[in-house]
């Protein structure tokens, strides 16, 4: 019997509030630091005195249009901002300045990438500039509820989608694409803890092969990547079986509560109507011209799937490795760092250094919970172990324990100079006459094993590499190894 779930398909659309990267807010000169003592970064702008008049933050239009052009948007030269009308306690205007019918950014799209490796767009519908609300704090009484309004302003661009969006992987590799793309841009942190990055989620469900849309209801405020999928995955079963017990989906906004994993009706949804729109009587109409388009055009960085396309085709990395690299730009640009620091620039050396990046360096960010622009050994120093294993100095094992040790070194030279030595010590054993001492030294200690061996147990032949690699003290060198341990064993 066919699971009553697989009868139906989910239709998303997600809504993403981005908060910008500037130093004052959207309408007033105060600080947008997330860290300052609470309701210190407030004026009679932000907290909609009688009388205060707002002005444009230029930069937060900049990063909007930014974002546009990195979505495939076409950017609207004639735009306006609406006031929407709502009371919310932390909304001190009772009024959030918007844009309603006329955004800056509409009709884009953005390309994502499946686990099964297919790639799929999804359309967004616009991206339009508002300010944002200040913050409602219930975790320290029960009976009370504190306020504080530094976020009250701070600029916000908000991402709306189509509904293309089908399941909880697409909507996950949706919001993977846009935060890196925030992110690249450098107009947003990423950071869905601080609240600087938020999402909405509009979920409904339909028949498989139904054209025709369902009730959808809106979850709010999800904050980590986890709670997304989570929580659209609990509404699509909340759907279903109320449609599956003869009940109807109302259109509601809910919440999600990540300990039960279950999501709650909070409110009845708002229509547009209910907002009651109008034109922001006291800003003046937003004109965004070619020009300071062309501009900022110019201004972008390679985006990450054009750069993962260069590094596969330039570096020769493997396409996931190069999409690995190409996650976070000023992980890219480390390695861009390494590969141009090489003396031999051929395709070997690039994937060993490509692999030291992904592997012992990504480690140790993760260890000691470090920003590539924190990692403490220079680009150069990567590329000096990457190319003295190209060139069979050293093995591969000795280039982590040298990358371990190059860690101590407090500067550049300071760890070339460790480095040197280390690269000494480990230097590779390459003469064959040696090295054909060691295996037949080996091959004559381990009489029954060879006899297996050549009875058909080939896999014996790792046992073999590596006594001779622990007599070598790991310095003889692997291929010669393997090259002289087949000759003698197959005579």
């Amino acid at each position: 019997m066919e699971s009553i779930y697989n009868k139906y398909e989910p239709v998303i659309g997600l809504e993403i509030h981005a908060q910008m990267k500037t130093n004052s807010k959207a309408f007033c000169r105060c600080s947008t630091d997330f860290h300052s003592s609470p309701n210190s970064n407030v004026c009679p702008v932000c907290l909609g005195y009688p009388g205060a008049l707002p002005v444009l933050n230029e930069k937060l239009v900049e990063f909007a249009v930014k974002m546009g052009i990195a979505t495939n948007c076409k950017i609207r030269e004639n735009s306006i901002f609406a006031r929407k009308n709502y009371f919310y306690p932390d909304l001190s205007k009772g009024y959030q300045i918007s844009q309603f019918d006329t955004p800056v950014c509409s009709t884009g799209y953005l390309n994502i990438k499946l686990k099964n490796k297919s790639v799929k767009r999804i359309e967004i519908t616009r991206i339009h500039i508002e300010e944002d609300a200040g913050k409602s704090i219930h975790d320290f009484h029960e009976d009370d509820t504190l306020i504080d309004f530094n976020r009250c302003g701070v600029p916000l661009i908000e991402i709306v989608s189509e509904p293309d969006i089908n399941s909880t992987e697409e909507a996950f590799q949706y919001l993977t694409k846009i935060k890196q793309t925030l992110v690249y841009l450098e107009i947003n942190d990423g950071n869905m803890e601080e609240g600087s990055l938020r999402c909405d989620a509009n979920v409904s469900v339909r028949l498989k092969g139904d054209n025709k849309l369902g009730t959808r209801t809106e979850i709010k405020n999800l904050n980590s990547f986890k709670n997304v999928s989570d929580a659209i995955e609990a509404e699509i079963k909340r759907q279903i079986e109320l449609i599956e017990s003869g009940e109807t989906v109302s259109y509601h906004t809910m919440t999600y509560n990540a300990k039960d994993k279950k999501t709650s009706t909070a409110r009845t949804k708002e229509e547009a109507h209910d907002y009651r729109y109008f034109p922001e009587p006291d800003l003046v109409k937003l004109k965004v011209d070619k020009d300071r388009i062309g501009r900022i055009t110019e201004t972008l960085p390679e985006f990450p799937d054009e750069r993962q396309k260069r590094f596969v085709r330039d570096y020769f990395i493997p396409d996931n490795e190069a999409d690995e690299i190409t996650q976070e730009r000023n992980f890219a640009d480390y390695f861009e760092k390494v590969a141009g620091s090489l003396l031999n620039k051929n395709e070997r050396t690039f994937r060993i250094s490509g692999n030291i990046v992904r592997s012992e360096v990504r480690k140790v960010m993760n260890e000691r919970k470090l920003g590539i622009d924190e990692f403490p050994i220079s680009p150069k120093v990567i590329a000096m172990i990457a190319d003295s294993v190209n060139e069979g100095k050293i093995s591969i094992s000795a280039s982590k324990e040298i990358f371990t040790a190059v860690l101590d070194g407090k500067n550049e030279d300071e760890q070339k100079s460790i480095f040197r030595k280390s690269e000494e010590s480990y230097s590779q054993v390459s003469d064959s006459s040696e090295i054909e001492l060691i295996v037949s030294r080996i091959l004559e200690n381990n009489p029954k094993e060879v006899e297996r061996y050549k009875a058909g147990e080939k896999k014996l032949a790792g046992f073999f590499v590596g006594k001779i690699m622990q007599e070598s003290k790991g310095k003889a060198n692997p291929k010669i190894v393997n090259e002289l341990l087949l000759k003698n064993l197959e005579v």
